[in-house]
């Protein structure tokens, strides 16, 4: 994929944009500033943005991912908590991508407290995400916004693989499971350290996850049902050394009753709860078990 309207932002400009507004990276805010176009090119293409889609980016800093999004997408909307950033942002888009600088909207705000009323029908998240609330951050987007199809994060290495982890895996985990809950999840490559500014100490990966098409999944992916099987999660990885029927006895009211819940819904109660995938925990939290 080649940009067209856009002219990305390399080293020098991101250092320009930096002293002007006096901007010294914060590891607060999570803050490494992507200063490589190729990189840039690399995310949107593996994320397959189209003129059709309204993508909401989250942390869009000085703008280096916001301006090849607005060169491919029909619609961005850009999420930013710091409002000097924000504030900068549509100057930046006119001065490098005045074509396409009509395509954008930003909203001041932070993300973990960003609503549906907060951003018009999302088809894609596209961003990278601060590092230290990128988990967080990212079922919170795909909860609050069913209309979001396709993903396409850059998070740390680590929580990249335990995202994209699958059953069994010694890394696979609460990430895991509460991911796959909403959509296919893959790792979709690796991002060294020198395309940032400053230069991170952790590596980088990229995980795209499609959502589950409603055809294709046997549960709703409503607040009602995400409140049934999240807490389910969490017990079973809780105490992760512990058989199912162990880690989950708090939360069914004992040791017994969890057996009998795992039972109903066909799960060894011996068995781990690394070794569950997410329609395994769908179908236990849906089990109603009777009271001692």
């Amino acid at each position: 994929m080649s940009t067209t309207a856009a002219d990305l932002l390399g080293p020098a400009e991101i250092r320009q944009l930096a002293d002007k507004l006096g901007v010294t990276p914060t590891k607060k805010l999570g803050q490494n500033f992507v200063h490589d176009p190729n990189t840039v090119r690399r995310i949107i293409a593996a994320a397959d943005i189209s003129s059709g889609d309204h993508v909401v980016e989250i942390g869009p800093g000085l703008g280096s991912l916001t301006l090849g999004l607005l060169d491919t997408a029909g619609a961005v909307t850009a999420v930013e908590i710091d409002k000097r950033l924000a504030a900068e942002l549509p100057a930046t888009a006119q001065w490098r991508a005045p074509a396409v600088a009509d395509r954008l909207n930003v909203v001041t705000q932070d993300a973990m407290q960003v609503t549906a009323e907060d951003v018009a029908a999302p088809t894609a998240l596209v961003a990278n995400l601060p590092y230290n609330v990128s988990v967080p951050v990212l079922l919170h987007f795909l909860a609050t916004f069913p209309t979001i199809e396709r993903v396409l994060v850059m998070v740390q290495a680590e929580v990249a693989d335990r995202l994209a982890a699958e059953p069994g895996s010694k890394i696979y985990g609460v990430p895991s499971v509460k991911a796959s809950f909403y959509g296919k999840v893959k790792r979709a490559g690796s991002i060294g350290r020198h395309v940032f500014w400053p230069e991170p100490n952790i590596e980088s990966g990229l995980v795209r996850i499609d959502r589950h098409p409603e055809d294709q999944r046997s549960w709703p992916q409503d607040a009602q049902t995400r409140e049934q099987v999240f807490p389910v999660v969490d017990a079973a990885f809780a105490q992760r050394r512990k058989t199912l029927r162990a880690a989950l006895g708090g939360h069914y009211g004992s040791p017994a009753q969890a057996e009998e819940a795992l039972t109903a819904a066909g799960i060894d109660p011996k068995l781990r709860g690394e070794k569950l995938d997410v329609t395994d925990f769908v179908r236990l939290a849906g089990v109603d078990v009777a009271e001692e």
